[in-house]
């Protein structure tokens, strides 16, 4: 026996209720929504639209872009020497938190900077340092920063930082 409250299918379909159609609004016959506005408002109006543009422009911040190939072999060339005097650092010494903190800045910013030119994401420096700076990071990040470089991984970073060298020298 099947219990009153049991919902059964039904063969007919429940009326759903019938919704009214909804009239589109119509712009003034214009060509472009900025000629809308300049028509439909006062100076005053369009002088604050004007206005609200150039200040959201001002703000959005723009993408850090590459002055020069100089400022980019200059700017690569003191990563290099920052990686080097931190990996040689002694884990004794007192002043490797803060050099692991200073390179971490210094390598978050030459990333930024350089990771969006299309014209040195194939140069054989920028492939380099890119990963070497992967490298330290990584090892920071998962050891902390007092935490020794093992010799093999050490290696394999001066070894890159000497090849991208050379390619900076060679302008690759």
């Amino acid at each position: 026996m099947a219990s009153p409250t049991l919902i059964t299918p039904t063969t007919t379909k429940p009326k759903s209720p019938s919704l009214s159609p909804t009239k589109p609004k119509l712009l003034p016959p214009t060509t472009t929504a900025t000629t809308a506005i300049a028509a439909s408002s006062s100076p005053q109006s369009q002088r604050r639209h004007f206005l609200s543009l150039a200040a959201a422009a001002l703000i959005l911040p723009t993408p850090a872009r590459a002055e020069s190939d100089e400022d980019y072999v200059k700017e690569s060339e003191e990563v290099i020497g920052k990686i080097r005097t931190t990996i040689n650092m002694d884990k004794a010494d007192p002043n490797v938190a803060t050099a692991v903190a200073e390179l971490r800045e210094a390598s978050n910013a030459w990333v930024a900077k350089y990771r969006r030119e299309k014209a040195l994401l194939g140069r054989a420096s920028f492939r380099d340092i890119y990963s070497a700076l992967n490298a330290v990071s990584g090892h920071y990040i998962s050891f902390g920063p007092t935490a020794p470089i093992p010799a093999k991984r050490k290696a394999r970073i001066l070894e890159e930082m000497d090849t991208a060298e050379k390619a900076l020298l060679r302008g690759r």
